[in-house]
């Protein structure tokens, strides 16, 4: 049968959709760089499956149009288990093999100076959930969603405000970079607040005996007992063990992850008014006109009726990071790094998931690549976490910020230290290995 020649009008459309991208579509690839096993897990396979969700409702609606082209979305996962080596390993993977656009990172000890060698190498652009991660010598490392640990100082503002017979406080952490920094927060904000800090415990991630650990900390009969960022299998361990042992004061955390099963294994009388930083998803608060993510509710539903159980601190996280990347794509019309960072800092001001926030750090981090606004405060009431208010970040830092700097600098956590420390390693490395 003869095939009949296509009409002039058939062929000049043909030609426009072409030249245009229209119709056309092409994969583009957002790498994940996170312990999704291990006791992390509950800090970054939640973060995936909250992309997941958001990647899948961007292909449903046909794509993320950047310029003229459609392009469908495809997460690439690579599992660090919280390993150096690993993380290195898939950083090069997603960069060099899979040739992702972004990487989402909880960061900490998975951005070793090797893979922001890495980063800075081939100027791609890397969302961590630390912005004690961030320095000059990776611009392209940003902290767009989370602003660990600086929020913590507003749990601690809302406890004295609201309870200023709370006189005392002690403190535990795991030694890690989740846990150090955030050390140095709490002090801050203790001190701040005038609540004296009568005991502190830094422990090993090893650790699977809090008992203890808790006996210490209780010693000093503190107002407050604080698991600072400890791991959701820690804050547990730690809560279970303070109940046991009749502890009758505040309980103050960065995190509760799966708080139902602690009320299960506590009593509801036993949680009642603890107090952490990160809210469901379903409460009223987030739908009051100021928040910037898209219809909450409906994605907290949706996550626990596919991922029961799993809701943690970072479900919504890399999905609002996501979003905030799309929106930087679309207005840069391109999603080169360097372009689309330019597009989501420009006038230095942000849509952060709990209202308009300003790029900022650099005096804390030695550069403006933190998204800082307000950040909830949030207490367990008749068995449900609900926020209590939204804390300024800022306000706190205009009246107490040489007290953070100093506790920062006690612990060698400053970005200028951090680089300091750094350079000091590398080059011992180097002189044993001349040596040898």
């Amino acid at each position: 049968m003869a095939v009949r020649p296509r009409s002039a009008v058939a062929s000049a459309l043909a030609v426009a959709m072409r030249d245009f991208g229209l119709g056309s579509q092409t994969v583009l690839k957002i790498g994940i760089l996170a312990p999704l096993t291990g006791p992390l897990k509950a800090w970054a396979l939640p973060g995936f499956n909250g992309s997941l969700i958001w990647v899948e409702r961007i292909n449903a609606a046909g794509g993320l149009k950047v310029g003229s082209r459609k392009y469908k979305l495809e997460l690439i996962q690579f599992d660090t288990n919280y390993q150096p080596d690993l993380a290195l390993q898939g950083a090069r993977k997603l960069i060099m093999e899979d040739g992702v656009k972004l990487i989402l990172m909880i960061g900490g000890n998975d951005l070793t100076a090797e893979v922001r060698r890495l980063i800075s190498q081939h100027r791609m652009l890397v969302a961590t959930l630390l912005p004690s991660d961030l320095s000059p010598d990776v611009p392209t490392l940003v902290a767009p969603s989370e602003v660990h640990p600086i929020y913590n100082v507003t749990g601690v503002e809302w406890l004295r405000r609201k309870h200023p017979e709370l006189k005392t406080a002690a403190l535990c952490a795991q030694r890690d970079l989740l846990g150090l920094p955030s050390i140095a927060t709490y002090r801050a904000a203790f001190e701040a607040a005038g609540i004296e800090l009568v005991a502190e415990r830094v422990f090993e991630p090893e650790t699977s005996d809090f008992g203890p650990i808790v006996d210490e900390l209780m010693a000093k009969k503190p107002d407050i007992l604080c698991w600072d960022t400890a791991y959701e299998p820690f804050v547990h361990s730690l809560t279970i063990e303070a109940f046991k042992r009749g502890f009758r004061g505040r309980l103050l955390s960065c995190t509760c992850d799966n708080y139902p099963e602690l009320i299960r294994r506590t009593s509801v009388e036993f949680m009642e008014g603890f107090v952490f930083q990160f809210p469901d998803f379903d409460d009223p608060r987030l739908n009051d006109g100021h928040t910037n993510f898209e219809d909450p509710g409906k994605f907290y539903e949706e996550f626990c009726r596919r991922f029961p159980g799993t809701w943690s601190a970072v479900s919504w996280e890399y999905a609002s990071t996501l979003e905030l990347w799309k929106s930087a794509v679309q207005r840069a019309r391109t999603f080169e790094p360097f372009s689309v960072l330019a597009a989501m800092k420009v006038g230095g001001i942000g849509p952060h998931a709990f209202g308009e926030a300003r790029w900022w750090g650099k005096d804390l981090f030695g550069i403006d690549n933190a998204l800082v606004g307000e950040w909830p405060v949030v207490a367990i009431v008749d068995g449900k976490a609900r926020i209590q208010e939204f804390g300024s970040i800022a306000d706190w830092w205009s009246k107490h910020r040489s007290i953070l700097v100093k506790h920062m600098r006690s612990m060698n956590l400053m970005w200028d230290q951090r680089e300091h420390l750094a350079a000091s390693a590398e080059t011992l490395d180097r002189l044993t290995a001349q040596d040898s």
